[in-house]
């Protein structure tokens, strides 16, 4: 008691105890300190352990005694690393401590991971121990993942394919991809089942849960990698570059530098050596270590996400805003800064595609991002990732923004520098000139056909392929044009009893597409207009089973070629002809090129939201005049979801989203709100309104007793009538019109 009473004295006078004097005072005593004395001590008085450290750090107290009395005290280290962060302790020593006492850092990058150590630090203070840090392509791991590729974890169904190990994997409606093996943690869903293993997929990011009979090594290159995906989808590609770019790391595999600025060719000598067995360290070069220190130094390791120029925190001026390479292929649509060439592919793939909640898939700027955060402007359906807010626009942006309820995405804020985020003004016009401008195909300019005199305009005919609900009759009727003649083939019998209800048995209605003959178009015609927009299931994105240009329902592009040809004027005739094709944008960069280059001429992408109160964005190939020409929105149309609603109902929103065929595409935001209040309470979008929303007249698709189900899909499926009314006007001045 003699201790304590001194020491209790001491701190009622000065109201603190000087570290120096309780060990002089201790040693005086006892000859030496009795550690766990003073630190029982000073923590019944002070409740913490904070000022403790700095005796610790001063050399007052040996570190060993420090941390284990604070281990034995409060069960872990985490608050530990809170005094660090908080700067009480020099990182260095706490890191090197750690280390000394656990051979590893494994426990340390879960800290990390929860937020108690800033990540930068910890890496830096990593690679300074191990000489390198094994990390994959930017973007694609989160931390905790990161620390369960370094360590790696046995499994204890014994049928292999631990946690870091890259294979290739097979779902079900999937072709094989690759992929890595990771903790069902970082996926935020429930541990895997037995004989099951969570898979990171390469390319996108996204989860599965994989049998582990349906995995196979990375090794065996050759027998799953497919040559037509990687031909055809940018996904594959990207796919491919990032499991072998962390395979080569893993493996301390160097390539030859590449003078080509293509990146097939820089890609070329990754493919020959995974064909060739990953030589010379084979499989046991990609297998994940438990440290990785014990992978030695990576000479090729992946690029940085962002170069920066000379000048601390300057970013350069000319680099890709999605990858941060510096030699770009084009500019970024929305914001000002470029893309290179891989992640143009990417955002013409990808920038359209949306999930079942309405909102983009990916982030509005890379699109990438495994955690997006979602805009909360009612009108908005943009995403931004994480590392995106994080990187371009401040360090802890992006948590910032959680703590932000509504939080309005960089679109919607305004017209100011965020960072290195800047909106472009003219960003409505770059967006059109992007998706119109992709000069991976040049080709000749469309035959030019001068306007017919007033009094020489005939009635003009037309072949409609894959007619839908009759929009293009509809659409040249409203115009005023004189029909002659309007064939369409169609084959959903819904879709034949509104053309034939509405249009009073006017529309020609002929079979299959397929069985249409060289025979049946002669006799059928001549024909002046030609139009159709093939079913776009198979060409989709969105669609996870899609078949592409080559299969399924993708090849009935090619019937509407064959027609196309066969329709047109033959050597000799100087008479006006046009066409036009319709299909979605969200399709394979490739398949869009090939129908291009069939079709010889380039795409220009309308979004109906210009002229209608839903988003609906579209490519449109063709030789119509004037097809590129800016969007306008007439007096007869109505762009606001209020002009499209009953009496007495009342519009939550300004716009919708897309709606598709699925019931759910109706329900708008994040929280999956119904678009209308009637009598305080969310409704549902009745079939009137849709028909108003897409331009059609009301009840155009009562017939039949069709039910609300069976009439959204037929309007799902249509075209959007200002968008066409858009494209069929410059007709006027070639062919008669009442």
């Amino acid at each position: 008691m003699i201790l304590s009473f001194h020491l209790w004295f001491y701190h009622s006078i000065c109201g603190s105890i000087i570290p120096s004097i309780i060990l002089s005072f201790f040693h005086s005593i006892y000859g030496s300190i009795v550690p766990s004395v003073v630190l029982s001590f000073y923590h019944s008085i002070h409740g913490s352990m904070v000022l403790l450290f700095h005796l610790w750090f001063y050399g007052s107290i040996a570190p060993s005694v420090v941390l284990s009395f604070y281990h034995s005290i409060h069960g872990s280290m985490v608050l530990l690393f809170h005094l660090w962060f908080y700067g009480s302790i020099v990182p260095s020593v706490v890191l090197s401590f750690y280390h000394s006492i656990h051979g590893s850092m494994v426990l340390l990058f879960h800290l990390w991971f929860y937020g108690s150590i800033a990540p930068s630090v910890v890496l830096s203070f990593y690679h300074s121990i191990h000489g390198s840090v094994d990390l994959p392509s930017p973007c694609f791991l989160s931390p905790l993942m990161f620390c369960d590729v370094l360590f790696w974890v046995p499994l204890q169904d014994h049928k292999g394919f631990g946690i870091g190990e890259l294979v290739w994997g097979k779902i079900k409606g999937f072709s094989w991809w690759p992929g890595i093996v990771v903790t069902w943690r970082v996926t935020g869903k429930r541990p895997a089942n037995h004989g099951m293993r969570w898979l990171q997929w390469f390319g996108d990011g996204k989860f599965s849960e994989v049998s582990a009979d349906k995995l196979d090594s990375i090794t065996a290159f050759p027998k799953f990698f497919s040559q037509a995906s990687y031909t055809k989808l940018a996904s594959y590609r990207r796919a491919i570059f990032q499991a072998l770019e962390m395979a080569s790391v893993r493996a301390e595999k160097t390539f030859p530098p590449c003078e080509s600025d293509h990146h097939d060719d820089q890609v070329k000598p990754m493919l020959d050596w995974a064909n060739g067995g990953f030589l010379p360290k084979g499989e046991d070069g990609l297998k994940p270590s438990r440290s990785a220190g014990e992978q030695g130094s990576a000479t090729a390791g992946p690029a940085p996400r962002f170069m920066l120029s000379d000048d601390p925190g300057v970013f350069s001026t000319e680099f890709c805003l999605s990858c941060g390479k510096t030699r770009v292929a084009t500019f970024h649509p929305l914001f000002e800064g470029g893309l290179c060439q891989t992640c143009k592919d990417v955002y013409l793939e990808m920038s359209y595609m949306y999930d079942d909640d309405g909102y983009q898939s990916y982030c509005t700027v890379c699109c990438g991002g495994r955690e997006v955060l979602l805009c909360g402007n009612v009108n908005c359906c943009r995403c931004f990732c994480v590392d995106c807010l994080d990187i371009l626009v401040d360090p802890g942006a992006s948590n910032s923004a959680r703590h932000l309820d509504p939080w309005r995405c960089y679109m919607c804020q305004p017209l100011l520098s965020y960072g290195v985020l800047k909106r472009r003004h003219d960003w409505s016009l770059k967006l059109q000139q992007f998706f119109a401008n992709d000069n991976g195909q040049e080709f000749e300019q469309p035959k030019i056909y001068p306007a017919v005199p007033a009094e020489q305009r005939r009635p003009i005919r037309v072949l409609s392929l894959f007619d839908g609900i009759a929009t293009g009759y509809l659409v040249l009727r409203d115009l005023g044009f004189k029909v002659d003649q309007y064939v369409a083939s169609e084959v959903c019998e819904d879709s034949i009893s509104v053309g034939v209800v509405r249009h009073e048995g006017k529309i020609q209605y002929v079979h299959d597409v397929r069985d249409i003959t060289k025979k049946n178009i002669q006799e059928w015609g001549p024909f002046d207009l030609v139009i159709g927009g093939s079913p776009c299931n198979d060409l989709s994105i969105v669609n996870p089973a899609r078949k592409g240009l080559y299969e399924g329902t993708g090849r009935l592009f090619f019937e509407f070629y064959r027609l196309l040809s066969e329709a047109k004027p033959k050597d000799g005739e100087n008479r006006p002809f046009f066409w036009m094709f319709e299909n979605v944008v969200a399709m394979g960069v490739n398949d869009k090129r090939d129908i291009s280059r069939f079709l010889e001429c380039n795409p220009v992408m309308i979004d109906a939201i210009e002229v209608s109160a839903a988003h609906r964005a579209r490519y449109f190939w063709g030789n119509l005049p004037g097809m590129n020409r800016p969007l306008c929105a007439s007096g007869m149309d109505k762009l606001e979801l209020q002009d499209c609603l009953e009496h007495g109902r009342v519009a939550k929103f300004g716009k919708v989203r897309t709606i598709t065929t699925r019931s759910n595409s109706i329900k708008q935001g994040k929280d999956q709100h119904f678009p209308v209040l009637m009598n305080g309470k969310e409704d549902i979008l009745w079939c009137t309104e849709l028909e108003r929303i897409f331009g059609f007249p009301v009840h155009y698709t009562d017939v039949s007793n069709m039910g609300r189900g069976a009439r959204q899909k037929l309007l799902g499926r249509s075209w959007s009538v200002p968008v066409i009314r858009h494209l069929f006007a410059p007709l006027k001045d070639y062919y008669a019109c009442e």
